[in-house]
This record gives structure tokens, sequence and C-alpha cells, in this order.
């Protein structure tokens, strides 16, 4: 057995890599010789079911029809064609400042945006202060903030097709009603599900390519690691460096 100071650490790791909540309601001892039979968790936090097409659609028709990103926020909320919303604590807009010059997008939101109903706020989001704090931008003066999906995956697992599928409509109309000149891509979820590259993110980091916006010109995009790939390993905080002296100078250009 454990002390409990061991425990303690044990316990702090698994948060620190994701592992945050329990998928079944007895917890195994997978030391015994004979443990004891657990009953597996509902089907719907570990797969959620396929998203209907006709959910694609009500989300392509309420996006359009929002004409504000406040309108828009409140169409996110009040949609219910995302399975990850049933279990979810709250539902993850934006932060920062609207229309800035910069707008960054994510995966999706971890344990801490969840339980605040922010995006970035948690290891990951303190690393990307930080980062753009380098050259010159922060989310409460000149840049803004969202993920490609508003709702936690459960467990932090990757997100399904389905569910970037659902939440597409919501984030191409928000790109277009934040209007940045430039979208950072982080992350190769995000990366993918916007620009529908089959290259993985380290051939398209560092990479310039434009976001085609239905009724608007293209918006230049780069995309970069998440941070929380940059603590996972953070020999490649190099690269990312030199994707935000790119990203840096392209801002520049665009004032």
């Amino acid at each position: 057995m454990l002390a409990p100071s061991e425990a303690a650490r044990l316990l702090a790791w698994y948060v620190a890599m994701g592992a945050d909540e329990a998928i079944v309601e007895v917890a195994i001892d997978r030391l015994s010789r004979a443990a004891p039979a657990v009953t597996p968790a509902a089907p719907s936090l570990a797969a959620p079911p396929s998203t209907h097409p006709a959910a694609e659609s009500g989300a392509r028709r309420i996006a359009a029809a929002a004409r504000s990103l406040a309108e828009l926020a409140a169409a996110v909320a009040a949609f219910e064609g995302c399975a990850l919303k049933r279990t979810a604590t709250n539902t993850v807009f934006a932060d920062g400042i609207a229309g800035a010059p910069l707008m960054v997008i994510g995966e999706a939101p971890g344990a801490d945006e969840d339980r605040l109903g922010r995006p970035f706020v948690g290891r990951s989001g303190q690393l990307l202060d930080r980062m753009l704090a380098a050259i010159g931008y922060e989310r409460g003066r000149n840049a803004y903030i969202s993920n490609v999906l508003f709702w936690r995956p459960p467990g932090n697992r990757k997100p399904t097709a389905d569910e970037i599928a659902a939440c597409l409509p919501f984030v191409w109309r928000h790109i277009a009603l934040a209007a940045p000149k430039v979208v950072l891509l982080c992350g190769g979820t995000a990366t993918s599900a916007l620009l529908g590259r089959p290259e993985g993110i380290t051939r398209l980091r560092g990479r310039w390519l434009e976001l085609a916006i239905d009724g608007g010109a293209p918006v230049p995009s780069l995309a970069t690691y998440h941070p929380s790939f940059l603590l996972r390993a953070p020999a490649r905080k190099g690269e990312a460096w030199h994707d935000l002296l790119a990203l840096q100078s392209k801002l520049n250009d665009s004032q």
C-alpha cells in the first residue's frame, strides 16, 4: 500500500496528465488477484453517439443567423446538437478582446476551462499567455482566444469527427464575426479541422495558409504546436519560437 504522501503525488501526476475523473463507479484494485467486477460507465461518456446530419445542417443555419458575437455566443450556449454538451460543466466560447487583430484557435476545453468557462486558463493557457507576451500580445489587450470545440471531451480525450463537425459551423461564423487580421491555429486538431489538409501538424506548422471565410476575404493563418504539447515536449519550443516570430512579422505588416 502506498504511503499517504506517495498517494498524493501519484494523484497529482494523474491530474497533470489529464486523468481527472473516474469512468467507473468502483475503483479497480489491479494488484489484487481477484479484482471486483465493475459495471462499465454509460457509453455516452466514453463514446458519444454520432452527430446526425440534421444537427450539422441546423448548426449551419443557426450560426448563419447570428449577426454579432454576442448572438453567436448565445446560439452556441443554446445548441443541443453536440453530445459533449451533456457531459460538460460549462460552454466555453471565447476570451480576450473581440475584434483584436490576432485570433488564437485551439482544440477543446480542458478541466480548468470547463470549470471556469474560459479557454486556455490551465497550464497550457499560462504557457500560451507567455508565448503571446513574448511578441507583444495579450488576451486582455490585443488578442482573442477560442477553440474548435466549445465543450470539454470527457477525460480530455481526442474529439471525434462528428463532434468537430457539429461545432465547425459556429467556428467559421466566429472567425467571420471576430474579423481578425491573422489566425493562429494551435495543434493538429484545430489545423486539420479548419484547413482540411492531410498533413500532420509537424509538417504544417510554420506555414502560412489562408482560411476561406464566407462573405469575406481569406484570412492568413499560421499553424503551430499546441501549448500542451510543448509542455510535454519542451525541446520543440525552439520551433514554436520561430512560428511566433513569423506571426509577429505578419501582424506588424498587417497594421
